[in-house]
């Protein structure tokens, strides 16, 4: 079973967390209706442990300290709309950089890959945001290549993907890559979406 840690911190965009936890979620619960072991073991995380409050106003409750996480398989890091906040929150990047140190592979959904490349993840690799920030990740002095039009980057032991729902193509692409294409498109069907396991819109 792999441990996925979402890292969550004020306003970050809903969808791009939970897009991924139902994901993660749903192949779990195919797994075990076939009479299996679990897939996944998801675990919310927020710098201190603190209520964490999304863009719009929903609380999330009952989250894991960052130093009480523990080592992960996959760290993912979402989004937000205001990111100079977040970008300059000290408690986020240090957050970032302990449990990415603790991770086998690092992620990130829409604007997060920025907080990636602030952490120094993505140093002289190739990755991608959504559509609109693509040009000014380019620009950031780690990113070796901001790449347009796909869904994810799968660089080995970081993948970034685009805005929003592309998270949710990223994270059936990781089902992919852990248990094959089959239970990815498994899971995209029980969420009733289309999915390409291919990264290209």
């Amino acid at each position: 079973m792999r441990r996925i840690g979402i890292l969550l911190y004020k306003h970050f965009d809903l969808i791009d967390a939970g897009g991924p936890y139902e994901v993660f979620l749903t192949a779990s619960r195919l797994a075990i209706r076939d009479g299996e072991a679990p897939l996944y073991d998801v675990v919310l995380i927020s710098a201190g442990g603190d209520d964490v409050e999304a863009f719009g106003g929903m609380t999330l409750t009952g989250l894991v300290a960052a130093e009480d996480a523990g080592d992960l398989d996959v760290l993912l890091v979402p989004g937000l709309v205001d990111l100079a906040a977040a970008r300059a929150d000290s408690r986020i990047a240090e957050a970032i950089t302990a449990l990415a140190e603790r991770s086998l592979l690092v992620t990130s959904v829409c604007t997060g890959a920025f907080l990636l490349g602030d952490a120094g993840l993505l140093q002289g690799r190739p990755a991608t945001t959504h559509w609109e920030d693509v040009p000014d990740l380019g620009a950031h002095e780690s990113v070796r290549e901001a790449v347009p039009g796909v869904r994810w980057v799968d660089d080995g032991d970081v993948v970034t993907s685009g805005g929003l729902t592309s998270g949710i193509h990223m994270s059936l692409h990781l089902v992919a890559r852990d248990h094959g294409v089959e239970m990815a498109q498994r899971t995209a069907r029980q969420l009733d979406l289309d999915w390409s396991p291919t990264p290209e819109r």
